[in-house]
């Protein structure tokens, strides 16, 4: 079976868990409706093609998983120090930072990683020069700003880690052509 196969029956699958979910038990007539509403919804509402062109590093994603779990239980005690310590409200800022990611799929998972964080929130993305703007809820200090782009750092590493390695990247032949005007920018 190829890549694509692989995709659609996972997406069936979790189509298909999602509905045994939703009803609450599991039995034979939950599966088989489940596995039939999936198909309906991949046949009628088609997701677009995404290019995949690295490779999965199960290792690496268990990793990335373990450090996102704990940057959002960190970020959370520390917003929730902010909320009920005396004294003046944080200071919040927008901070950029420009990613190293290749993939536009890849780097969708990242910002949502970062939206995840409490205390941060991605409010602009400029996919061309891979730079991300980031409203970040204490900027009060340059401990407090450098500790957010090392948390930036530290995920990007992984998720390159995770999904584009140098050795295993590909690029996929059916990109738009975004390739050549990113060549233009500065």
């Amino acid at each position: 079976m190829n890549r694509g196969t692989w995709m659609q029956a996972g997406i069936l699958a979790w189509l298909t868990l999602v509905w045994i979910l939703l009803w609450g038990n599991f039995s034979i007539g939950n599966l088989l409706g489940g596995l039939a509403v999936g198909a309906t919804i991949m046949l009628l509402l088609p997701l677009p093609r995404v290019p995949v062109e690295g490779r999965v590093r199960p290792l690496s994603v268990l990793k990335l998983f373990g450090l996102s779990l704990y940057y959002a239980a960190q970020s959370s005690a520390q917003v929730a120090w902010l909320a009920v310590r005396p004294g003046p409200p944080p200071l919040t800022g927008v901070l950029r930072c420009q990613l190293a990611i290749k993939s536009d799929l890849v780097l969708t998972l990242c910002i949502d990683v970062l939206n995840l964080i409490p205390g941060t929130m991605v409010i602009e993305l400029d996919k061309a020069r891979r730079m991300v703007y980031v409203h970040v809820l204490d900027v009060s200090t340059d401990r407090a700003v450098d500790q957010f782009y090392g948390t930036v750092r530290k995920l990007e590493k992984l998720f390159i880690e995770s999904f584009e390695r140098d050795s295993d990247w590909q690029p996929s032949t059916w990109h738009d052509d975004d390739a050549t005007t990113r060549k233009d920018l500065p």
